[in-house]
């Protein structure tokens, strides 16, 4: 299982400088900061993939990672994003917060983060982001709590996980 996500993130790091790809693959990296008392979430997904998804979904066009880009066309990939990722702290569900997004080639890479969390006994996730529009798509979640690093692999088959 380790040796397909590195080598998942070999590729998404490698393709993802190019304009066409023909892989689906998506990277969320969870980290729990006990300081801030928060999670911290980093999203990396394809923006073409993304404005495909939020078409499908939503019937509008998007601009996400272009020029073209509107505070809307933001909104609409937070909404997007709440509305297929979510994670469940100690059993219970929580939102994530907007910090901010850059452009890395080809990917929109989103900051997001979980206030309010003491203590991580388990993570429960779900994804099912882009799959209604790519089915062979692989959302690869990295978590790292309590000193340990685990990994997920999650596809049209398996669309959830739990961890502990």
């Amino acid at each position: 299982m380790r040796k397909i996500l590195v080598l998942g993130m070999i590729l998404f790091v490698t393709l993802s400088s190019f304009g066409v790809h023909k892989f689906y693959i998506s990277i969320y990296q969870i980290h729990f900061v006990p300081q801030k008392k928060r999670i911290e979430i980093t999203t990396r997904i394809f923006i073409d993939d993304l404005n495909k998804a939020l078409l499908t979904k939503y019937a509008k066009t998007t601009h996400v990672g272009e020029a073209e880009e509107t505070p809307e066309d933001v909104a609409l990939m937070n909404q997007y994003l709440a509305e297929h990722f979510t994670i469940k702290v100690n059993g219970n569900k929580k939102p994530f917060i907007f910090m901010s997004k850059e452009l890395e080639n080809n990917v929109v890479i989103g900051y997001y983060k979980v206030n309010d969390i003491a203590k991580i006994i388990s993570l429960d996730i779900k994804n099912t982001s882009l799959m209604e529009v790519f089915s062979e798509q692989q959302n690869i979640i990295q978590t790292n709590f309590n000193g340990k690093k685990q990994s997920l692999l999650l596809t049209n088959e398996n669309t959830a996980g739990v961890l502990k």
